[in-house]
């Protein structure tokens, strides 16, 4: 199992859950975090494609049996008004270019594991059918990049079938971690034993699906 962004809220409750659970968990983390001795912390950057390639080096060998894409960031809410092009490309980079770097940096070692499973945090605020149903935030590049995941997930799925490895887009709810905010409404425990619960019982007919944190399928 390896989980990027695991330093804190959603992929650190994710380690835990399946450090727990008994299984080896490789929690990738920019700069330093602890944890217990039965998570591996590694430095990774999902900004910078260099420290993926050399993530992909270092693991060399290593079968992963499921990869959890949870780093991400959102960026300027401002809506138009504050629209700045650096930081939009700086979320797209992380958001959804990084996942896909991930995927092939890492395809052998989920070749070699057993469950083979790439597992992307997206949001339902990617969505174009549902996305701006409940909001009027102005996060344009967290909600295009989200969408951009999404693609990517439906993109991955096509070519790794023959690989027999699924990906999946998660929506993790609206998560009480420092990126959600004063108002979100979904404990981090909730959200991830929702999730964990998913990618647990995920195979290949799952592939190229979108699933919310408590099982509802939601709308591309």
């Amino acid at each position: 199992m390896l989980i990027t962004g695991a330093s804190r809220g959603l992929g650190r409750k994710l380690a835990e859950l399946y450090a727990a659970d008994g299984w080896r968990v490789i929690a990738c983390v920019r700069g330093e975090a602890s944890f217990d001795r039965a998570i591996e912390a590694l430095s990774l950057d999902v900004s910078d494609p260099t420290s993926i390639a050399a993530l992909g080096r270092a693991l060399e060998g290593v079968a992963i049996d499921v990869l959890i894409n949870n780093a991400g960031t959102r960026g300027d809410t401002g809506g138009l008004a504050t629209l700045d092009s650096d930081d939009f490309v700086a979320v797209m980079r992380v958001n959804a270019l990084a996942p896909l770097l991930l995927a092939g940096a890492l395809h052998a070692n989920l070749l070699a594991g057993d469950n083979r499973i790439v597992a992307n945090i997206s949001s339902r605020a990617g969505s174009l059918a549902e996305g701006t149903l409940d909001d009027d935030d102005g996060d344009y590049a967290y909600r295009c990049s989200k969408a951009a995941l999404n693609m990517a997930t439906v993109k991955l799925a096509q070519d790794f079938r023959k690989d027999g490895i699924a990906v999946l887009s998660l929506h993790p709810g609206w998560v009480t971690t420092d990126m959600g905010g004063d108002e979100a409404n979904v404990p981090v425990a909730t959200s991830a034993a929702g999730l964990k619960a998913i990618i647990d019982e995920a195979g290949m007919a799952d592939s190229g699906s979108f699933r919310s944190y408590d099982g509802r399928r939601i709308s591309w």
